[in-house]
């Protein structure tokens, strides 16, 4: 389950036109925008910013102002094309973002998803092959973003049904009011902790919860081939009282339970702001007895999206690289210009902040890291941010999708019992 804050990053961004992509014949209806495959396929960058202006809506779920600076990608989207978009349920987990295109109305279905690797096998309806970037599913649409080529092979699948964007490390969130500040995740079996300990929902559904047993399983002595002892450490908290019954959502954290909690990195600064919103301090820390990297989250679009161009922008803007304008920057009148022929689509795309560099500015490691950082496009991430650097104590590992998928096997049938 992800956790929703108000967020908002400011910094002073220094604007770079990249060479727009040159428009093929547009198309006359949706249905092309339904099966183009790469944007070349989609008439260009003008005929898509048209096509999904002339849509004037975007459908996602589980999407949090907080998580990655989303906050700063969905206003800058809004403000620059003018398409609303309608966020279904920003608490929600990758088992619930699959569920959606699967057995929603097809007019409230997502337009893309945003979901954990593990889930992969979950949307196919079948075990992955053991080269996972074979692995598809059917409910998924075929299509390569502008920058496929500096996404790790190891992180799409061949034919564009999905593709890595952002990953983070598991950190400590708390209460700075806590008498006893955590330092590592067996710190939360203190006494003083009696009821005040959260997980971020069901680690069978929800990514983020899923690798904070991963990473209790390290912290305990186990490995990733075997969470058992993350469930253990879990079942412990639960008989000692430690384990609260609240998710750690953005509710039950800033009315005050639970206190102290596992988090991706990429959250703190929205946690912190949140804090400083409602006269409360929050604080992280890189727990000392694991390092545990969660794999990069995906991106799928909706085979039947009901808004297939804007479907196909959005994944373009958030895969993009550029230096730029962020919501703020913008003069306001944007998108209808570019409504009314008097600003190239393509040309408005190339001068907004891509959205890798949003995802770097809200402390996650973007995809296309060592594209962007060769090719000098990379902006700074935010100094409080908690990222892996060269001064940590322990070397990030990271679970593979195997083992994670081994993981969801053993949880369905432990984790009822903790």
């Amino acid at each position: 389950m992800r956790k929703q804050f108000v967020f908002g990053v400011v910094a002073a961004i220094a604007v770079a036109l990249l060479p727009a992509v040159s428009a093929a014949p547009s198309f006359a209806d949706d249905s092309a925008f339904a099966t183009c495959t790469d944007l070349a396929s989609c008439g260009g960058m003008s005929a898509l910013v048209k096509a999904a202006q002339a849509e004037g809506t975007l459908n996602i779920t589980t999407v949090l102002r907080n998580w990655a600076d989303y906050g700063d990608a969905v206003d800058a989207f809004q403000a620059a094309f003018g398409i609303h978009i309608n966020d279904d349920n920003p608490d929600g987990g990758s088992s619930y973002e699959i569920n959606s295109i699967k057995t929603a109305p097809a007019a409230s279905q997502p337009d893309v998803i945003d979901f954990g690797a593990s889930h992969v096998a979950e949307a196919a309806g079948a075990a992955c092959p053991t080269d996972f970037t074979q692995c598809s599913a059917s409910i998924f649409a075929n299509y390569k973003v502008a920058t496929w080529n500096d996404i790790p092979a190891a992180w799409k699948n061949v034919n564009g049904n999905w593709f890595g964007n952002y990953q983070g490390q598991i950190v400590i969130g708390y209460d700075a009011k806590l008498k006893k500040a955590p330092t590592k995740i067996s710190d939360l079996k203190n006494p003083a902790y009696k009821k005040v300990v959260g997980i971020a929902g069901d680690p069978t559904g929800a990514q983020e919860a899923l690798i904070s047993v991963m990473a209790a399983t390290v912290a305990n002595g186990g490995t990733f081939d075997n969470v058992q002892k993350g469930v253990d450490f879990y079942h412990s908290l639960k008989t000692s009282g430690n384990l609260s019954g609240a998710t750690a959502d953005s509710t039950h954290i800033a009315t005050g339970n639970p206190k102290v909690w596992l988090d991706y990195s990429f959250n703190a600064l929205g946690t912190e702001q949140l804090g400083a919103q409602i006269g409360k301090t929050f604080k992280y820390v890189k727990p000392a007895d694991a390092a545990v990297m969660g794999t990069p989250y995906l991106f799928a679009v909706n085979a039947t999206a009901p808004h297939p161009a804007a479907a196909r922008l959005w994944v373009e803007y958030l895969m993009s690289e550029n230096k730029g304008h962020l919501a703020k920057d913008l003069a306001g009148d944007e998108a209808a210009n570019v409504k009314a022929g008097t600003l190239d689509g393509a040309k408005l795309f190339n001068s907004l902040m891509g959205g890798q560099n949003i995802f770097q500015l809200g402390g996650a490691v973007p995809i296309e890291i060592a594209a962007m950082t060769k090719k000098k496009l990379l902006v700074a991430s935010p100094s409080t941010i908690f990222v892996p650097s060269a001064g940590d104590k322990l070397t990030p590992t990271q679970p593979s999708v195997a083992q994670q998928a081994t993981a969801i096997a053993l949880l369905k049938t432990e984790w009822p019992k903790i």
